[in-house]
């Protein structure tokens, strides 16, 4: 008990913060990435406006439009709104709180009591401030109730911590919005024109099955060739026309996307987006150095300001093991008489201090230092699981941005092969010197290569997008402040 005493001494002698003080905590990531050689990486700008890079007006529009109004942006926007309060909240504990008050009331003094003296009642019409009684009267009081807590053991103070790093964490929050956002505004613009490429390829295809069909047809008709050639290459020519319809309805769900994610109607942007346009790509992003990633992530941010949140928690916990001390006072103007209310002889005051230690609570406040100790690990863990997320984010977009790279190349050599190998055989299809099942097999094959062409070129475009994505590109600054 007696160091109990000692120690409560010493702390109200010079005012403490209780509970850890929060230091950011140390990660440890590789030196650079196992998919890139290259040290350099793109500049803040450059990652913060990425999309520019494809050079495509509408797809710059639309992610700007997103980021304007995209209602999950709008949301997390509005979270900011509100811990921001709350920090205010947090913040007005600290100062004094002081309340007018006013008060009327009307009393009589039982005939069977003994006289009410002066503060149990005022006087009526006794003597020596007593009143009588049987007697009525009536009270009026205007003043002010103030009281001040005294932060000592700092739990305001960690209360104030705890409430500035959550706004931090509803601004990363928002920055991860952004960047979202832009990268599904984008993927979703790109697959549309990878769509788009693939209706225009096979609506070139089956023009060219018609115009085979009038070959095959006119063979038929000179007797070169069986009736056989001829239902053979109209069913090529019916399946050509059957794979239209199903690209057509998947093209449509992707503007339908991009109407929500630019916070509109899904087919507010049909009119504007159903022509074809070319697919647009970018240069290669340099990735830069693993440790860029703790600064541009806007999940790693959030998610070491939660921690700092998380560590606030523990001190405001520990303060509640220790005694509350506060200073109230209460100015009044008292009298029985409306007249005399503002007199100087009207005046009352009182003062004073309290304290509020609880002594014995089963163990509740202990076991809360617990949960908040429990919950701090839980958010050091995400904290490092998110470090660990992104850079398995960036070495996975690097993988697949260099497979797909080289898959192109070869995909475009080989359909450059099966094209001339195609010509050549309905050449000698012409000429009756190959049947016509050798034609089926070098267009199937032709076929074939050019709807993969067209896809990883696709799926190379979001790539890059996947890993501006990974190294946190596309949140604006100042845009959440």
């Amino acid at each position: 008990m007696k160091s109990k005493i000692a120690l409560l001494s010493a702390l109200l002698v010079g005012c403490t913060t209780v509970g850890p003080d929060y230091r950011q905590p140390d990660v440890a990531v590789p030196g650079q990435y196992l998919e890139s050689n290259s040290e350099s990486g793109a500049s803040d700008t450059a990652l913060t406006n990425w999309w520019l890079s494809f050079g495509d007006p509408k797809l710059s529009s639309l992610v700007e439009r997103a980021l304007s109004q995209n209602l999950d942006i709008e949301a997390a926007a509005a979270r900011i709104r509100e811990v921001r309060a709350l920090e205010a909240v947090a913040g007005a504990g600290a100062s004094p709180q002081v309340a007018a008050e006013g008060s009327i009331t009307r009393q009589r003094i039982s005939e069977h009591a003994i006289p009410a003296p002066p503060g149990g009642g005022a006087p009526g019409g006794g003597t020596s401030g007593f009143a009588l009684p049987g007697e009525s009267f009536t009270t009026w009081r205007i003043g002010f109730d103030a009281s001040w807590e005294i932060d000592l053991f700092g739990r305001n103070r960690r209360e104030r911590e705890a409430a500035a790093a959550r706004t931090g964490e509803a601004i990363w929050n928002r920055h991860d919005s952004e960047v979202t956002v832009a990268a599904e505004v984008a993927s979703a613009y790109l697959r549309l024109r990878t769509l788009q490429a693939r209706i225009a390829n096979a609506e070139a295809e089956l023009e060219r099955q018609l115009r085979f069909e009038q070959l095959v047809g006119a063979r038929t008709r000179g007797g070169l060739v069986t009736g056989q050639d001829l239902e053979q290459q109209r069913a090529e020519r019916a399946a050509a026309a059957a794979a239209i319809p199903s690209l057509q309805a998947e093209a449509k769900a992707e503007i339908h996307a991009l109407g929500v994610l630019t916070g509109t109607t899904p087919d507010a942007l049909t009119a504007d987006l159903s022509a074809p346009a070319a697919l647009p790509s970018s240069p290669p992003v340099p990735a830069g150095l693993p440790s860029d990633l703790l600064r541009r992530r806007p999940d790693i941010r959030a998610a070491e300001r939660e921690l700092a949140a998380a560590t606030a928690d523990i001190g405001v916990a520990t303060a509640d093991l220790y005694p509350r001390f506060s200073l109230t006072a209460a100015p009044a103007l008292v009298s029985t008489a409306l007249g005399s209310l503002l007199a100087w002889g009207s005046r009352s005051f009182s003062a004073g201090g309290a304290i509020d230690w609880p002594l014995f609570d089963g163990g509740r406040r202990r076991a809360n230092v617990e949960v908040r100790n429990a919950r701090q690990e839980q958010a050091l863990i995400a904290y490092r699981k998110a470090v660990l997320t992104a850079l398995q984010d960036v070495e996975d977009a690097l993988s697949l941005t260099d497979g797909d790279r080289n898959q192109l190349a070869r995909l475009e050599e080989a359909l450059a092969t099966a094209t001339r190998a195609e010509e050549i055989a309905r050449a000698r299809y012409r000429g009756g010197l190959v049947t016509y099942s050798d034609v089926l097999v070098a267009q199937a094959r032709r076929i074939a290569l050019e709807e993969q062409v067209i896809e990883t070129r696709g799926a190379l475009a979001r790539d890059n997008v996947a890993l501006v994505k990974a190294l946190g590109g596309g949140w604006q600054e100042g845009a959440a402040q």
